[in-house]
């Protein structure tokens, strides 16, 4: 019996079964042997015979028996969950699935924007009332717009933006890249970054959680901030500093905000965030797509084919 391609692991994510994610692979991959693991000892054993696994983890001690792995293909974003040191100890390249969450978190981040402009909370209480009351609104049009983090997320949520006719301003590891934004500052430029803060009618946050966005928007950056102003974030719950977020919206220093993560997370029944009616809180939803397993098998495909040809310059690459 010849050994399989590609093996898939029992993990599943976004509620997305991974029969679903081995049978798509198939589909996509029909030249390919494509083996779904049903319990740890057929993980153990797969692990050790394929030359691609696909799954959200995998223990130092499996890796160990993983002799002929030369790729493992993460079906998250982030990879700080990972034994990195082990992978690259054993020459195993690892990808992520940046790129696969920017077309449905880029919405959820559109429909944030228009939910304040058009204050569809209002709307909201005031049909729970049975209220029928016109209210003002604003355009999202001429708004200006700052997005931390221009990876993949952000450059969606920039490119969706563009028929809104809004100004944007980037914020980014190394701004020397330029970007799709109307102007691109660095997380290390303070005057830079507070400026955007400050000018910005939304923020998005659309980063990474790291050693340098941790905390980054605290106290100090909302002071930045005009009272009209709606905080989005879709990144990491970290990166806000939950306290000084409670503060601002108790004193009506920012307009409002649309949480789909959030620190602590799950946000528990009796946190004060849920009290607030300018705060649109989804529990870490935005990345739920029926397409997630189609776009994976995209990247794990033109990987294939890489691997093939000798070449590691891997789409996704981070080990």
């Amino acid at each position: 019996m010849s050994d399989p391609d590609i093996a898939v692991l029992r993990q599943k994510i976004h509620g997305l079964s991974a029969e679903a994610y081995a049978e798509t692979l198939r589909e996509r991959l029909p030249d390919r042997e494509v083996a779904l693991a049903t319990t740890p000892a057929e993980e153990r054993d797969l692990l050790s015979r394929v030359q691609v696994a696909t799954g959200f983890d995998v223990s130092e001690d499996d890796l160990e028996a993983a002799e002929n792995l030369d790729l493992f293909a993460c079906v998250f974003a982030g990879t700080g969950h990972l034994p990195i040191e082990a992978f690259e100890a054993r020459d195993v390249a690892v990808t992520n699935a940046s790129g696969v969450h920017g077309p449905n978190i880029a919405e959820q981040v559109l429909g944030s924007l228009l939910y304040f402009a058009r204050r569809f909370h209002v709307a909201e209480r005031q049909k729970g009332a049975g209220v029928w009351q016109s209210y003002p609104t604003v355009e999202l049009q001429d708004s200006t717009v700052a997005v931390v983090g221009l990876g993949a997320l952000g450059e969606a949520v920039v490119d969706r933006l563009d028929p809104f006719g809004v100004e944007t301003v980037g914020v980014r590891y190394s701004p020397e890249k330029g970007g799709p934004t109307d102007e691109v500052v660095g997380f290390d430029d303070e005057q830079g970054l507070h400026d955007a803060f400050a000018r910005a009618d939304y923020v998005v946050i659309a980063c990474p959680l790291t050693d340098a966005t941790r905390g980054l928007v605290d106290a100090d950056a909302f002071a930045s901030m005009a009272p009209d102003t709606v905080l989005v974030n879709v990144g990491r719950g970290p990166v806000v500093d939950t306290d000084a977020l409670v503060s601002q919206l108790r004193s009506n220093g920012i307009r409002g905000a649309a949480l789909d993560v959030t620190d602590p997370e799950p946000l528990p029944a009796d946190h004060p965030l849920w009290d607030f009616e300018n705060v649109l809180i989804t529990p870490h939803n935005a990345g739920h797509t029926p397409k997630y397993w189609e776009r994976m098998a995209d990247i794990i495909a033109e990987n294939l084919d890489k691997l093939d040809a000798g070449d590691d310059d891997l789409r996704n690459r981070v080990v």
